[in-house]
């Protein structure tokens, strides 16, 4: 169904004030939205707006309309391609011009160990998923030949240790459907986002949560202390001239990162290609995705600017314009969700919830255990699901200082994300068999 504006330029206006519309009521310190973002907080609501705003049907993010011959004619909205090959890398840039890398290595170990323990989460909850629907509806995960269902939930496998490129490496391998292949990817949009949303929720709560958790959270207080003390060491009332270098820096930063994608995506997509063992081929997949390596470049051109004067810009509000990026971002991916489309494919959709319910159950397990503060729970968990379009989304909602972290895991999901899914995949096979 056609939405009410499908113009980007307008569609993008009614974005830019859901997000005005956020920002005002959160700043709001007395009466019922004080009350409100107490529980809620603003970088949710701002998720949440343009999910309303779809599923009432105004905006959309993709539609289809009858030509004149009476042809389906299949349109999109490129707002969120703009959010996420733009904004995103210049953002990632902006917020890591004053990071302290040091700092963040002495984060410690219970970070890659909450990333791997979402890893494996996503590894066993695929065919425990299986094993539980199975009991209720055997006919939900049944299939025969290439329509079986685990074949299917592969690319989910794919997609939520790795990224877009494990996951189309995945239904190159296992070879689902293509027509039917929609109905997965619908799952994935629908419980990847549901499940942000969950986590962006609980952020409003981390206070009690690492209480409850008995985390040690020394070591990100003192990342973050020490960005707020450079912060006011070199803080200046910006000008012009200081928005158009931290602007140039950025978008500059962005073109040579799209350029130098394109040309390592090709060079390496041919030489995994050209590898004689298929099993190589798939696992390598990821380095021939262009998005990864935009990530990529753009993250470590911006920790080389942290070594140099560049770094100053923090005091001329650069992290604060990168937030702006990230927030456009935020909306965008809201514009996705139809919250209508949760009760459209119930017995996939039940299957995508037990995954992921299993999934974060095993990570509240182990930050109990290790006493992990929720910020790896979180980033740890969106590192997998979300990658490195959204890792970062969650982790500067904690601050700023802290997007770096969610963008140098996302990356190292991508490198595991095929060998990863392949081994759920056997598992999900062999759960459909029994």
């Amino acid at each position: 169904m056609e939405p009410i504006f499908t113009n980007d330029a307008i569609v993008f206006g009614i974005l830019i004030l859901s997000l005005g519309f956020v920002f005002y009521t959160e700043s709001i310190k007395t009466g019922f939205w004080a009350k409100f973002y107490k529980i809620v907080p603003g970088l949710f609501m701002a998720y949440f707006v343009p999910a309303i705003f779809t599923t009432i049907g105004v905006i959309a993010p993709e539609w289809e309309t009858e030509n004149t011959l009476g042809e389906v004619v299949k349109s999109k909205s490129q707002l969120y391609y703009v959010a996420s090959r733009f904004l995103l890398p210049a953002a990632l840039v902006l917020m890591t011009l004053s990071i302290d890398l040091k700092a963040i290595f002495n984060l410690g170990n219970k970070a890659l160990i909450m990333f791997f323990t979402g890893t494996v989460g996503i590894i066993i909850g695929g065919p425990i998923a299986i094993l539980l629907i199975s009991i209720f509806s055997p006919e939900t995960v049944g299939g025969a030949d290439f329509d079986a269902v685990w074949r299917g939930l592969s690319t989910l496998a794919g997609s939520w240790i790795g990224g877009g490129a494990n996951q189309t490496a995945m239904l190159e391998i296992y070879k689902y459907n293509p027509a039917k292949y929609g109905g997965m990817v619908f799952v994935d949009i629908v419980v990847a986002n549901v499940w942000m949303a969950v986590l962006l929720i609980g952020i409003g709560k981390k206070d009690q949560i690492n209480m409850w958790l008995k985390a040690d959270t020394s070591a990100i207080e003192e990342l973050k202390q020490k960005v707020i003390t450079f912060s006011k060491k070199v803080k200046r009332n910006p000008t012009l001239t200081d928005f158009m270098i931290m602007l140039a820096i950025a978008f500059g930063t962005v073109g040579f990162g799209h350029f130098s994608a394109k040309f390592l995506g090709t060079f390496f997509s041919d030489i995994v290609s050209s590898m004689e063992s298929q099993t190589g081929r798939n696992i390598f997949s990821f380095l021939g995705s262009s998005f990864f390596w935009l990530i990529s470049i753009s993250t470590i051109v911006a920790i080389i600017l942290s070594y140099t004067k560049a770094k100053n810009y923090e005091g001329a509000g650069a992290s604060k314009i990168g937030s702006i990026f990230i927030y456009i971002l935020v909306a965008t991916i809201g514009m996705k969700m139809d919250l209508k489309m949760i009760f459209e494919n119930p017995g996939l959709i039940a299957i995508g919830f037990v995954w992921m319910s299993i999934h974060a159950g095993l990570l509240v397990l182990i930050a109990k255990l290790i006493k992990a503060p929720y910020f790896f729970l979180a980033v740890g968990s969106q590192a997998n699901v979300g990658g490195a379009a959204s890792a970062p989304i969650v982790a500067q909602a904690f601050h700023p200082s802290l997007a770096t972290v969610g963008v140098l895991l996302a990356v190292f999901g991508y490198a595991i994300g095929t060998v990863g899914a392949i081994l759920c995949t056997i598992l999900m096979e062999l759960s459909s068999t029994i």
